[in-house]
């Protein structure tokens, strides 16, 4: 990776300054959900193929609520319907991966905090199987921590990306590890993983949405960084970087989209409107990808874009 050496961190600011001089995704389209009610369909998925058929991984919620399923959507007449017949989990912001030929499936779980009344806390569930159908759960992380991925690299060994908050991580920060195996997925092997350095300063945070094996070795990541204004508005950037899983060093993140790119829809509530949730990437062979994301925590789009782990891979 000499050909990116990690600079000094780079705020939201900076990283937007540097956006406005790249080429702007294009083509961006809403995704149609249907067999839900009334309720919103977001922070989705890619597609991904389970029993020869594109299936989508979608949080779905009341407008006025936290508490959200999962369900798996196939896509009918350009409409996404839920599958016949897949199972339903009570999480939130599903996610996906391939390990050992498995099925990996992820989310994150909601339940009433231990010690502040009336509040909740929040741990990343994950599950596996050969197949939707089959999938059970086998690993938790620790309770509040959102944004834990997983990816098998080339030797089966284990990429694992973090994400603490608090005393160790601020307001969020990403780490990363290897593990020899799944069977290595604890609480406290999670727990002890280093932080990657000068990646997010202490007022921003960020975290990990979907990793990628490129073909050198790399992992890439697609993420998300964050802040607040000055309002108390929050502004979620999808955005991306890549690791050597070798040496645990890390390239600069660089966007790769902003809300004004995708098409006006509604939000959750005012204070997050400018969010794009980076949800999954699909890389194309003519040098785009899609970017699939959740818009403003209560729509679901994609957009076209400029492959953006290419350059790590060249």
């Amino acid at each position: 990776m000499s050909k990116y050496i990690k600079s000094e961190v780079k705020t939201c600011a900076n990283l937007l300054q540097e956006f406005k001089q790249q080429a702007q995704p294009r083509h961006a389209e809403k995704l149609r959900f249907i067999g839900v009610g009334d309720k919103d369909v977001y922070n989705i998925s890619a597609p991904f193929e389970d029993e020869g058929q594109l299936v989508i991984a979608g949080r779905v919620e009341s407008r006025d609520s936290e508490h959200s399923e999962v369900h798996f959507f196939v896509e009918q007449n350009g409409e996404w319907a839920p599958r016949e017949g897949a199972p339903v989990f009570k999480l939130q912001d599903p996610f996906f991966t391939k390990i050992a030929g498995e099925l990996v499936l992820g989310g994150v779980e909601i339940f009433p905090h231990p010690t502040l009344e009336n509040s909740l806390s929040w741990r990343t569930v994950f599950l596996k199987g050969d197949k939707i159908a089959s999938l059970t759960e086998f690993a938790q992380g620790p309770d509040g921590m959102k944004d834990l991925r997983l990816i098998e690299l080339k030797d089966g060994s284990i990429g694992m990306l973090t994400r603490p908050q608090g005393e160790k991580g601020g307001r969020g920060k990403i780490g990363f590890r290897r593990l020899p195996s799944l069977e290595q997925l604890t609480i406290e092997e999670i727990e002890k993983t280093p932080l990657l350095e000068n990646q997010f300063i202490d007022e921003e945070w960020g975290g990990a949405n979907e990793a990628h094996l490129l073909a050198n070795g790399l992992i890439g990541v697609l993420g998300h960084i964050a802040n607040f204004d000055d309002e108390g508005n929050r502004h979620y950037y999808p955005m991306v970087f890549a690791i050597d899983p070798e040496t645990g060093d890390c390239s600069d993140i660089k966007l790769i989209a902003t809300r004004s790119n995708f098409l006006e829809g509604p939000a959750k509530r005012p204070d997050l409107i400018d969010v794009v949730f980076s949800g999954g990437l699909v890389r194309k062979q003519d040098g785009t990808a899609d970017l699939y994301a959740g818009i403003s925590d209560a729509d679901a789009q994609k957009i076209s874009i400029e492959d953006p782990f290419l350059d790590y891979e060249n």
